[in-house]
């Protein structure tokens, strides 16, 4: 957009300094704010500053997180607050601002586009563009309209989550009740896993994707020939269609639905049950596992080796109960992945407008 602006560093209009808080100084029940240098919010019993600000942690998430505050509050020693005290700017507009260009502009000015920290001079020589008041609020207001609404969806889908995490639970506390066997995992199938992949048989692009336990559920970082994968599909174990994949170090249990797709699997850290489901259902076993208590040898786990998932009991009700369960949960989790979408979408649009509103020519 074309109009009249100006041009001040953010240490121009702004008084910009840390707190002096440790984090030990939290108390679960505090009066107060505590802001420290991550995402999370704790709470404090004495304040230090009472004042509108933008608090941005000067270690960890370095650009990517900011708050805002406009009240008392306690500050970590290594999170700097930027305090507005010009009349010629809104605190609300500097943190739309700083969201939007804060990271693109330190990681231009250190070495290797790289941060690891925010020193002070950073942020005072920050350049800031500064339109009439009255434009300011109309860009707040706008970009606080989409804010509003995406902190909406939000705790829809923390409220929405929680409803469910409860049903399952409910749902799948079967021990003991009239018709359920209980079964261990041994006795449904045999535990399956993908022929081993050399490091040398992998490439950093390529047809078929790899993925190993640090990108199980995500998107895969190698790729092996589709030679070698239909070679190996052909002569060794291989997930259907709906089989459910476990990781069996890392994060211990999580699960992802095979969909069928073109691709191979770690082995060992990568695992399936290859049930029979006229016992019990592979979607039954994903809602499963995800409340499983995985047998150990005592201690802390730090994998799934065969005989724990062998040995770990699983209750079996009816088919006709199973669908009855899975039915209820996918209804929650549809209704999780709908807003999730929603959400999507209206960051997708808040980031476009944000852009738009604070592009200057």
């Amino acid at each position: 957009m074309s109009m009249k602006v100006e041009w001040k560093k953010l240490g121009e209009v702004c008084e910009i300094g840390t707190g002096s808080n440790n984090r030990e100084d939290a108390c679960e029940d505090g009066l107060y704010p505590f802001f420290v240098r991550s995402q999370e919010v704790l709470r404090i019993d004495a304040y230090l500053f009472d004042e509108e600000a933008i608090l941005i942690p000067g270690e960890g998430g370095v650009g990517d997180i900011f708050h805002y505050v406009n009240g008392k509050y306690g500050l970590h020693q290594r999170t700097y607050r930027v305090h507005p005290i010009s009349d010629s700017i809104k605190g609300r507009y500097i943190y739309y601002y700083l969201f939007a260009y804060f990271k693109s502009y330190i990681y231009q000015k250190s070495y290797k586009a790289t941060a690891a920290s925010i020193r002070k001079p950073m942020l005072t020589d920050f350049p800031l563009v500064i339109p009439s008041l009255t434009e300011q609020t109309r860009i707040v207001g706008i970009l606080d309209t989409f804010t509003s609404a995406i902190d909406n969806l939000k705790e829809q889908i923390a409220q929405r989550r929680k409803q469910y995490e409860y049903y399952r639970d409910q749902l799948l506390d079967l021990e003991g009740k009239e018709g359920v066997e209980m079964k261990t995992l041994g006795e449904i199938g045999d535990v399956c896993m993908c022929k081993r992949i050399m490091k040398e048989q992998t490439s950093n692009n390529g047809e078929i994707p790899f993925y190993k336990i640090g990108t199980f559920g995500g998107k895969a970082d190698a790729f092996i020939t589709r030679e070698l994968f239909e070679e190996y599909k052909s002569k060794y174990s291989y997930p259907k269609l709906g089989e459910i994949l476990i990781s069996a170090s890392g994060t211990i249990g999580r699960s992802v639905v095979f969909n069928g797709e073109d691709a191979y699997f770690q082995d060992s850290n990568i695992v399936w049950i290859a049930n029979n489901e006229t016992i019990v259902t592979n979607r039954y076993f994903y809602y499963f596992y995800q409340i499983a208590e995985w047998k150990t040898d005592g201690g802390t786990i730090k994998r799934l080796y065969n005989y724990n998932l062998k040995n770990t009991t699983i209750p079996v009700p009816s088919l006709s109960e199973q669908s009855r369960i899975v039915s209820i949960l996918d209804t929650f989790e549809a209704s999780i992945h709908n807003l999730e979408a929603q959400l999507a979408e209206r960051q997708k649009q808040y980031e476009y407008y944000r852009n738009q509103l604070l592009t200057f020519e």
